[in-house]
């Protein structure tokens, strides 16, 4: 089962954070097998209320302790969700199955036979098109809402590993799912990087066909070092710059970097300058993806500030001016619409930062 992202070292990326439905689905089999989720909350410094606040949000560094401890504790790489658990070691051996072919697209048939091999966990098909492959998820998963995760979860790890295999980050020319769009659709296009669609008759991804003839640069040696950090990078969410949103999201998270406070970030104008479009074309490209510049500045900010007050580095104060506000009561009214507390309230229910593992597993 894959793990979301660790944060980078440096707090301030402005790394996108995850919402509550994902903490609840992270949680679901374990507690369906019984175990309490208090203490796998605490262990990733997640709050034990939050996951019931649909407007609540955690770091990458949170979500991917939670899923570690998730998986400590089922003992599953499929986290609970699948109706048989996947042994750890698993998905190492499905890597070391098909890092010496000699394409991708026969590594990825290869991979499809392996899990094949095993019951309970998505049911993975590569059909092949005339132009066009798609990867996907043939089976329900026990029709469970939580279950749709662990399918999500199988094509996001997908894209990750082919894309390293051979050296290039796959371009998806879609994603579908096989149910009715959930309230926190949009977070999907910052996951896949492409247009996505619900109510469809399969759950997958589409891509070039030429793809799959793609050599493997990747050696035993090289696939050693990424199970030391797998399956954790390889759900590293990595800006591509796919869309529209995502460049401007680049742009103000690297003005969230810059040294000199307060931070200035972009107007719409000069980010329209930098991507070489008038500003009337990037407000309608942004409309066209769901969003708007505004809200995109917003959510940069709201991502940043929780990242920081988890990481508890900086005094609300200094956190205030790094984002640009003009004073902290304007930085209070923005964390309390955002999150519906204040920022001593959410640095406060956070429990104090769990060691560091460093166990070459990842777990």
């Amino acid at each position: 089962m894959p793990e979301p992202a660790l944060l980078t070292s440096r707090f301030t990326t402005g790394e996108p954070t995850i919402g509550a439905h994902f903490v609840r689905a992270a949680l679901a089999g374990a507690v369906r097998l019984g175990h309490d989720p208090v203490p796998l909350l605490q262990t990733a410094r997640i709050p034990p209320l939050l996951p019931g606040d649909d407007r609540a949000r955690v770091t990458p560094e949170q979500f991917t302790a939670l899923v570690r401890a998730v998986r400590r504790t089922t003992r599953d790489e499929f986290l609970g969700l699948g109706t048989a658990p996947s042994r750890p070691g698993t998905f190492a051996m499905m890597c070391h199955a098909c890092v010496g072919c000699p394409d991708l697209g026969t590594a990825v048939d290869r991979a499809v036979r392996f899990y094949g091999l095993f019951p309970g966990g998505p049911a993975l098909a590569l059909e092949h098109g005339a132009e066009e492959a798609v990867f996907a998820v043939r089976n329900d998963l026990r029709r469970l809402p939580e279950g749709r995760f662990l399918a999500e979860c199988a094509l996001v790890v997908w894209h990750r590993l082919a894309s390293w295999l051979i050296g290039r980050r796959i371009a998806l020319r879609w994603a579908e799912f096989a149910y009715p769009a959930p309230p926190y659709a949009a977070e999907y296009g910052r996951m896949f990087g492409c247009p996505v669609r619900f109510g469809a008759h399969r759950t997958g991804v589409g891509l070039a066909r030429h793809w799959l003839s793609a050599p493997l640069l990747r050696d035993e040696a090289g696939l050693t070092d990424l199970l030391r950090r797998a399956p954790a990078d390889l759900l590293r969410r990595r800006d591509y710059g796919t869309t529209v949103t995502e460049q401007v999201r680049g742009a103000l998270a690297a003005a969230l970097r810059e040294d000199h406070r307060p931070a200035r970030l972009p107007e719409a104008t000069e980010t329209a300058a930098r991507l070489a479009v008038s500003p009337a074309t990037l407000r309608r490209r942004l409309a066209a993806e769901g969003t708007s510049y505004r809200r995109v500045k917003d959510q940069v900010r709201r991502d940043a500030a929780l990242a920081s007050l988890a990481a508890g580095r900086e005094t609300t104060a200094e956190l205030a001016a790094r984002l640009g506000f003009s004073e902290p009561t304007a930085f209070h009214r923005a964390f309390h619409r955002w999150t519906g507390t204040t920022p001593g309230s959410y640095r406060r229910l956070s429990p104090a930062p769990a060691p560091t593992s460093t166990s070459p597993s990842g777990v």
